[in-house]
Formats: structure tokens, sequence, C-alpha cells
């Protein structure tokens, strides 16, 4: 990385000033007049012009000149969009911010616009984005506020014309490109050499840039560099080429490609080779191997390490690549990427693309994609899949590691783009192999598991029931995708509401992995975990907590739990040592659970914000209200930035920081969150979900907590009558309903009917989830208030006594719950929907 002379306090990712930077004065006073006329950063300022005029290299040039008039100059690489959020992230300690890694990318990237926006530490900023494509892509990423700060954007669309204050960039005036070429070859070019170079190149800075590195290589004379372009040209005339390229940028390239293959013949196949790849950066690592297949020279290349340094510095040198050492990668242009691949036979096409694959292949991580380990080295590899067209390949390695990347996408929590991808490779292999090929079924199969992390439920179901179906049928029921697939529908009755089918579904399959693959192995263990989640749907706590104790305790085994799996089960341990009443230790399993997952997950991926809303949940439980809420509400903003307000795990969240408002005495939010969420709950589930009935119990429970206590019973009607058809009337969720509609029934005066239901409430209770648990306990102080109201004291004290000295012996007598038990008022009982 180099510096100004005068280097700002921030001075990150700018590429290196060009020592051979000609003229642009015009356009360079153009631009720093419009940026300095404007006092904040209301506009970007954009320069746009087509390929290979130099727009980057204008940007260069402006940063490192005006680095002076700055206290922050940022480069950011806009080229994905995707990549754009973690560029700025990296900001952030710069700024004296949290870092992405404690944070999460999404909210790192927004504190530092925030702090941008707010010039604070620093006022005098410059933000550079770099081949930017549609505006739209940046919309929301261009800090705008009260600092003295700009944004400067280099895209080849004309469209930003209608964003901001825009500058065009042409080709070079002429005598700019005399001066260039001056500059750029050591000995001194006549000037009318330099004029017809100039303009048998057409004044294109990149093709200027080739021929003086060329002749700067060879010490070609420009006589002999003018004929070699004239017959080049001519014969591309001749040939109709190219269509889409300035005839003098492909006549200079080729030239210099020619002249690099006197040189160094080696390095053309190189060259060519990295023409299949993206127009991202490639990792050096790729070219580390040698796999089996590779074809001369390109084989010989790459097993001798010196030769192959030689030939990168040579393809830098005569600027037909890009070398970053800091990095260890090497960027080609894709203009010339399109040139080098033009030029190649269909026959050799298909030859370079398909030894593309395999050196992907073979830098593909050796840990597993569940490793986050291995998630840096995915994300380098995922920018180059679609454009060396992965998706074509037939060869089975090959759409090993297509998958390889799509379980990386969604196991680092990327869905969307696990979709596209799943679904493209689909559609090829379908028309490429039929439907009943095992890479397609297994393809299928990763498919229906990113529809149901998407919250597509009833889609996934439909899917991964034809694709288990397809799959037994092809390599039989033993067969572990047969058995994988089996284990997927567990997931989906769950998500149907259908608990208890899916709890027997979680039984026989765990009979069949364990006799397929052994009591400790990965896949018998995640059908355990699933299990553990059935048996707590089904109101078994006591042995939910042991199957996910067992789990959590094998896959600490470090030969076998990724951080995935580790964490996911230490989640569920932690989640189910709350649901039998243990708060205090559920809180600190929860904590340990939520460190362990920003760690080694982030903040912001899937699980780590399942994680954290268990552990509002078990706060909020533990009477810790105040961080109950704040982590409520981290998590809801996050989920809605991150999924959208109808993913089910947004829904969970919303919920989850309702029923923390409530108890914080903020009704009215927790009211309007309450009522928009039930509305959107039977979207994702549909109607008739436990889910669905269960938030719309907490609906109702605020109704009457606001007042309302007519509209607290008819919705607790209508939720009780819906979860008894589904679940059954001792269903804990159920139970819970009731003693809320309890209390609906002592608030409107029915003080016998109070007292009848929570009778049976209560004996009921007792019988599902124990005498001691929290909501057995709090269902008896009510039905302790409930007697009294009726007038029978001496059984209102027998119980009111019995009740508060359970509590002494469980959450303690200074536990909120307690507290409330002690004055005689009712206690409400909330429902939190867990995952499925």
């Amino acid at each position: 990385m180099s510096f100004p002379e005068t280097a700002p306090a921030v001075w990150g990712k700018i590429p290196p000033r060009n020592k051979n930077f000609t003229g642009r004065e015009e356009l360079l006073t153009k631009l720093k007049a419009g940026i300095s006329g404007q006092v904040t950063a209301v506009l970007p300022h954009a320069l746009h012009g087509l390929g290979g005029v130099g727009k980057t290299q204008m940007a260069v040039e402006f940063a490192h000149r005006f680095a002076v008039d700055y206290d922050v100059v940022w480069w950011v690489p806009a080229d994905q969009p995707s990549l754009v959020r973690p560029a700025l992230a990296s900001l952030a300690p710069k700024l004296g911010l949290t870092s992405a890694t404690a944070r999460g990318v999404e909210d790192a990237a927004n504190d530092v616009l925030e702090a941008l926006r707010r010039g604070e530490p620093y006022r005098r900023w410059l933000l550079i984005f770099d081949n930017a494509d549609q505006p739209e892509d940046l919309q929301d990423l261009l800090p705008q506020g009260q600092g003295q700060g700009h944004v400067l954007v280099t895209s080849r669309n004309p469209r930003w014309e209608g964003v901001g204050h825009t500058v065009q960039v042409n080709v070079f005036s002429r005598d700019e490109s005399v001066a260039f070429l001056n500059k750029r070859v050591p000995r001194a070019i006549g000037e009318e050499d330099a004029n017809r170079l100039a303009h048998e190149l057409g004044d294109l800075p990149l093709a200027l840039e080739q021929a003086g590195a060329l002749q700067a290589e060879t010490g070609m004379s420009v006589t002999e560099y003018l004929r070699l372009l004239d017959e080049c040209t001519s014969q591309l005339l001749a040939e109709g080429k190219p269509t889409e390229y300035p005839v003098s940028m492909t006549a200079a390239w080729r030239l210099s490609v020619n002249s690099l293959a006197e040189k160094v013949p080696e390095a053309v196949e190189l060259l060519r080779c990295c023409a299949f790849f993206g127009p991202e950066p490639i990792p050096r690592e790729v070219f580390s191997r040698t796999p089996p297949g590779i074809s001369q020279p390109l084989a010989g290349l790459l097993r001798n390490p010196i030769r192959l340094a030689r030939a990168f510095g040579e393809v830098n040198r005569y600027a037909l690549a890009k070398i970053d050492a800091p990095s260890r990668t090497v960027q080609v242009h894709r203009l010339i990427q399109a040139l080098l691949r033009d030029e190649l036979s269909p026959a050799e096409q298909a030859r370079f693309r398909g030894e593309v694959h395999m050196l992907l292949v073979a830098a593909t991580p050796p840990e597993d994609a569940e490793s986050p380990a291995s998630w840096r080295r995915y994300s380098e590899l995922i920018g180059h899949v679609e454009p060396a067209a992965v998706a074509e390949s037939t060869d089975p390695e090959v759409r090993k590691f297509a998958l390889n990347i799509v379980r990386y996408l969604r196991l680092s929590g990327d869905y969307a783009f696990a979709q596209h991808l799943i679904e493209r490779l689909l559609d090829q292999w379908a028309a490429d192999s039929g439907e009943d090929d095992i890479d397609l079924l297994e393809g299928k199969r990763q498919f229906g598991n990113i529809l149901r992390d998407l919250g597509e439920y009833g889609a996934a179901y439909e899917s991964n029931l034809k694709a288990m179906e397809r799959t037994e049928a092809l390599v039989g029921p033993k067969h572990r995708m047969t058995l994988q697939l089996l284990n997927s529908l567990g997931a989906d009755l769950r998500a149907r509401g259908d608990f208890s089918d899916a709890r027997d579904h979680d039984m026989r399959s765990l009979e069949r992995h364990t006799e397929a693959f052994g009591e400790s192995a990965p896949d018998t263990l995640r059908v355990m975990h699933n299990l553990a989640l059935d048996h707590g749907l089904n109101s078994d706590y006591v042995k939910s907590k042991e199957l996910h104790e067992t789990v959590c305790l094998r896959f600490g085994d470090v030969a076998r739990g990724t951080a995935v799996n580790v964490s996911n089960a230490l989640g569920g341990l932690a989640r189910a040592v709350r649901l039998c009443g243990e708060y205090s230790e559920a809180c600190d399993l929860g904590e340990d659970a939520y460190a362990k997952c920003v760690d080694e997950l982030g903040a912001e991926h899937p699980l780590t914000l399942r994680v954290a809303k268990d552990l509002s949940i078990a706060l909020r439980r533990a009477g810790e209200l105040d961080r109950a809420l704040e982590v409520a509400q981290e998590v809801n903003a996050r989920s809605v930035r991150l999924f959208g307000l109808d993913h089910p795990d947004t829904l969970a969240a919303a919920m989850c920081l309702a029923n923390g408002q409530r108890c914080t005495g903020d009704l009215k939010s927790a009211l309007e969150l309450a009522a928009d969420t039930v509305v959107r709950y039977p979207k994702a589930y549909g109607p008739e979900h436990p889910y669905n009935h269960g938030c719309g119990g907490n609906l109702a429970l605020l109704h009457r907590v606001c007042g309302d206590a007519a509209s607290a019973r008819a919705s607790n009607e209508k939720a009780l009558a819906g979860l008894e058809v589904k679940l059954g009337r001792d269903h804990h969720y159920s139970l819970t309903v009731a003693t809320n509609l309890a209390s609906d029934l002592l608030a409107l005066g029915e003080v016998e009917s109070a007292c009848r239901l929570g009778r049976g409430t209560l004996r009921r209770l007792r019988a599902a989830i124990g005498d001691e648990h929290p909501m057995t306990l709090a269902c008896a102080a009510n039905l302790a208030v409930s007697l009294r109201e009726s007038g029978d004291a001496d059984e209102a004290d027998r119980l009111h006594e019995e009740t508060m000295n359970a509590y002494s012996r469980t959450l303690g007598l200074e536990h909120p719950d307690a507290v409330v038990a002690g004055e005689w008022r009712n206690l409400d009982c909330d429902f939190d929907p867990p995952p499925i």
C-alpha cells in the first residue's frame, strides 16, 4: 500500500498512485470544483465512461493529489454489491467504532455511515466507490449529512447522471496521449510517431498502457510496433473482429500477448486460464496445486514455483494483469478476459474452462463447509463460480464443489444467494443429466433446506418429500442421502405444526440413523437434536433437556463438532433448561452460547440471532428485564434488516420484543408490535399453526392489561379452541392460554367461571410439566386470587401459602413472579415461539 506525502489520519485500501498518470487536468479541476462547492455529502460525484478510459486511475489520482484536504480517505470496490458493506464495515475500527467481528457486518457498516454523516470523529472524509453498476446497488450506502465529506463513484453506467454530479471521462486528448507515451516509455518517442501511435490506438488509455508496457519491456521501436499494429489491425478487420471491443484495444492487446508468448510461452497459458475465472481477484493459492488432468505447459508451470512467480511477474509487467502482493491475488481486466476468450476456438475454451474447474476443486478448503474456518476461502472462490460456468460441468467432483459452495452460502447465512445458485445448478443439471441424477437429488435436498431457511415451509415439505421418494428409489433406504432427507422431513413436519407426528417421525429416523452410522456420528446427533426439539414442542421438557445435554456433550468432542453444530447444540440445551423452569441456569448457558456464536459465527449469523433471542427470553423469565429488552431490541432490528418483516425468525424476534416491552411497561409499543406480528404469522405458517394461536394469546393478554378484558376473553377463547384442535387441551401452550383466560374471566367479574377454569388448568399443568414449574406456580397463584374473590378464603390461603413455599424453593421470593404472587395479584403468562 502506498501513502500520499501528507497522509490523512485514516488512509485505507487506496491503490498505489500511477507514476505514469498523465493529463486529465481539466477533468480533475472540474471534479474538485464540484466537490468543493458542495458543503455536505448530499449527492455523490460520479466519473462515468466506457471501459478502458481510465476512470479508476482518475479516482486514484484524485485521492492522492487531494489527500491533504481529508482526514479519512477510503476505497470501496463496488463491482459486487454484496462486498460493499464488508468494505465499509472494515473502516469501523479506524473511526473508533466496534469492529464487524463483534458488531456484525450490517451494524458495523451502518455505524460507519452514521459516524460519517455526523462528522464524528472526522468531518473531512472521502469515500470512493469503484466500478459501481446500478445506482440502486448503493442505495442507503452513500452517507449524507452534516460532515464535510464527499462520495466519489466510478461507473460505466450513465444512469448516475440522474443521481448526482457527474463527470464524463472520455479517451485521452491527443496531447494527453503523447504526454502519456513519453512518460510510459523510458526512451523518448518522437512527436510524429507518438501522434500516429495515439491515432491508431484511438487515444484509449488502456490500449496506450498496453503499447507502452510492450515497448518498455521489449525495447521495440515505434516504427516496428506501428508496423505490427497495422498488420494486426488489418487482420482483425479482415476477420470481422471484434464487434464489442475497440479494434485499437484488441490490436494492442494481441501484440502484447504475442510478445509475451515469445518471452515466456507458458505465461500465455496462465493468462488464458485466468480469463475463465471471474473478473474479481483470483487467490494465488488457487495456483498452488496441480490437479490431475491439467494440460501442458500449464501443469509444468504450476509445479515450478519459481517459473510460476516469473510468469505472474511478466503478465504484470506487460499490463495484462494486476498482481496484488499483500493480498496475494491476481486480477485480469474483464475486457482483456473477453478478448483472450474470443481468440480461442470452442474446443480450447472448453479445455481452459475445465482446467479452471479443476483448480477451483483443488482449492476447496480441507475443512467442511460447516466449519467457519473454511468460510474465508469459500468467500474468495464464490465470485468465480458463475463466470467459470461451473454449473455446466458434469464432472462429479466439480458438482460436489458447487454443492459445497451452496452449503457454505446457506450455513454462513446467505440464503438469497444460496437459493439463486442452487436453482441455476438444478436447472442445468436436470437438462444435462435427467431427473434421477444423484447430484441433482443432492442439490434438491439442499434446495429444500434453503426453502425452509427462507421460511417457505410448504414448498420445502413438498420438495423434500419428492426428493426423498426419488432418492430412496434410486439408492435405497439406507443411503446417507435418503436418511438426510428423512431428517429434513422431520423439520418440515414441525414447521407444519404437526408436533406429535414430527416426534414419532424423528424417533424412527433416529433408529435408522443409529443403525446406519452409530450413535455418535454427526448425522445421528443432528437427528437427536431434532428429536429433542420435538419433545420440547410436545411439552416433555425434561426429556428434551436430557437429549439436548447428550447431543451437546457428544458434539463437544473436537473430532466431531463443528462450530455450527456445537453452537446449535449449546443453544438448544440453554432453551431446554429454560423451558424446564431453570431460569438462572438458562441465562448462564445462554450467555455462553451467545458469546460462542458471536466469536465463531459472527454477530449477524442466523444461529447467533436465534441464540440471542432465547437469551432474551431467559433473561426476561429470570427477571432481568432491562437487559432482556436490550437484547430483544437488537435481535429484532437485525432480523428485520437481514430477513424482512415476514420471515419466521423476524416474527419470533418481534414477539419476543413485544413481550419484553409489556414486561417493562411500554404497553402501547407492545400492543402495536404484537398486533402487527399476529397478522403476519399466518403468512409464514398457515392459519391453524399452533404458533399463530399462541401469539394470538399474547395479543389477548395485552388487550387485558390495557383495560379491554372483553376483547382479551374473545381472543383467548379463539386461541384456546385452535390450540385444542391442533395440540389437545393438555399441551403447555393450551394451558398457558387457559391460565390467561381465567384471568380475563376474573377481570370481567365471572369469578366462579374463573375458579372452575383455574382448577382444571392447574390440575392439567401439574400432570404435564410438574408441580413446581414456574408456569404451574403462576396458575396456582392466580387461582388463589380467584378463590379469595369467590369468598373461599381458607382454600385461597392454603393454596397461596403452598405456592409461596414452592417459590422459595425454586425461583426465590425476590423473583418478580414471587413478588406479584405474594401481593395477591394475577400473573400474566406469555408465549415465545421456539425455532422449528
